[in-house]
């Protein structure tokens, strides 16, 4: 049987990965695994998640499986963390939450339940988007078109082409969205944009499924949630997919849920029944460490509050990198206009490089990054940002 089966070529962002770690050169810099990272090129632990890993350590007495819908109090926190507790969806139960293995779980869960609702349904992801959306949505079943949304002149959103794209799709199909800190532009629809993409959508009968990868690390938690909510306000059915690695630090915890809003909330029970039944066929049961850790400290008004201002200081270090990205390379290079790095939001940004100069800057500088150009800023340092911007200044 297996004999058929012929080799794949490396992931190129692996490979990225491991030329990096093979490279000896002292002044070598990542700038392409999308982890967030401090000054010392590490990715902490969030210190309230080590305080719930104690609490959970010295009470949990099993390790009894939690059921197809995961733990219920994870569920209720990232709702609230969504929406917010008083919003109308979560108070009428016409929005649902069901715990995945992560955001890609998350993502995976949404499109096999649309395949079932609608077999073959057309979703359409902006160009660029992230480059697993594509592998995860599609193997569920679902046709994948593309809508324009990056402006690479100017570093962002291109929003009237986006706009004019909407008005032509069919009533019907889906379009994902990335509700803040868009991968791998880091280009945002303002709040403007967001409200002319819900008028199209609520015009034209098309669904919008969200992806929510980063809330808290754009322009702050309510902030970043305005997108996601407005469609909650705005559309009857709405899909979202939520991952808590970044903003948690739960990256191989695998701590993501999968929403359903519908107008109703006996629509939604029977979607939410239809999820537990895909869960059940594609992994069991999901892992609960991550989940309870999320729930105690939401549920612990201390511990929120630690990791809020934990979150608000990665935010911020960020928006920093940012700013002293773009004046080290406008005092190396006037004629260069980077401004749009600073406009952009959270850990990603497309930078206008071609394959030559992105493999000039691995093989001369040592820096490496995707070849798409986009770069993960937390993986600049104040220590380290003086040779980005020279090093960029040299191939641009």
């Amino acid at each position: 049987m297996l004999e058929i089966l012929q080799p794949l070529p490396e992931d190129p962002l692996l490979g990225v990965m491991a030329a990096y770690r093979r490279d000896p050169d002292p002044r070598k810099v990542d700038l392409g695994v999308g982890v967030y990272k401090t000054e010392a090129g590490d990715t902490p632990i969030p210190a309230a998640i080590t305080a719930a890993m104690e609490r959970s350590a010295a009470s949990q007495k099993t390790k009894v499986y939690v059921g197809q819908g995961g733990n219920e109090r994870f569920n209720r926190a990232m709702l609230e963390l969504a929406f917010g507790a008083a919003h109308a969806a979560v108070q009428d139960g016409r929005a649902a939450a069901l715990q995945a293995p992560g955001g890609c779980g998350a993502l995976r869960l949404g499109a096999e339940l649309v395949n079932i609702a609608r077999p073959g349904a057309t979703l359409h992801l902006s160009n660029p988007t992230w480059a697993n959306h594509v592998p995860l949505l599609s193997n569920a079943g679902l046709k994948i078109a593309t809508y324009p949304y990056f402006d690479r002149a100017t570093g962002g959103v291109d929003a009237a082409a986006m706009l004019t794209h909407l008005e032509t799709l069919p009533a019907g199909d889906l379009v994902l969205l990335h509700g803040c800190c868009h991968n791998p532009t880091g280009a945002d629809l303002s709040r403007a944009e967001w409200d002319a993409v819900a008028e199209v959508l609520a015009r034209r009968g098309l669904v919008p499924f969200v992806d929510i990868a980063y809330q808290g690390l754009g322009d702050g938690l309510e902030a970043d949630a305005y997108g996601v909510r407005l469609m909650a306000d705005r559309l009857p059915e709405v899909i979202v997919a939520v991952s808590c690695s970044k903003n948690f630090g739960l990256y191989r915890e695998r701590t993501g849920a999968t929403f359903v809003i519908s107008p109703t909330a006996e629509r939604t029970g029977n979607a939410m029944g239809q999820l537990r039944k895909i869960a059940r066929g594609m992994y069991s049961m999901p892992p609960d460490h991550g989940a309870e850790l999320v729930a105690l400290v939401w549920e612990d008004a201390a511990l929120r509050q630690q990791w809020m201002e934990e979150l608000e200081a990665m935010r911020v270090r960020v928006e920093e990198l940012r700013g002293l990205l773009v004046s080290g390379l406008k005092a190396l290079r006037g004629d260069v206009d980077y401004s749009f790095v600073q406009r952009q939001k959270g850990m990603f940004s497309l930078l206008p490089l071609n394959t030559t100069q992105i493999q000039r800057l691995r093989d001369e500088h040592h820096i490496y990054m995707p070849g798409d150009g986009r770069i993960n800023v937390a993986g600049i340092s104040r220590r380290n940002v003086e040779y980005v911007a020279q090093s960029l200044a040299a191939v641009i």
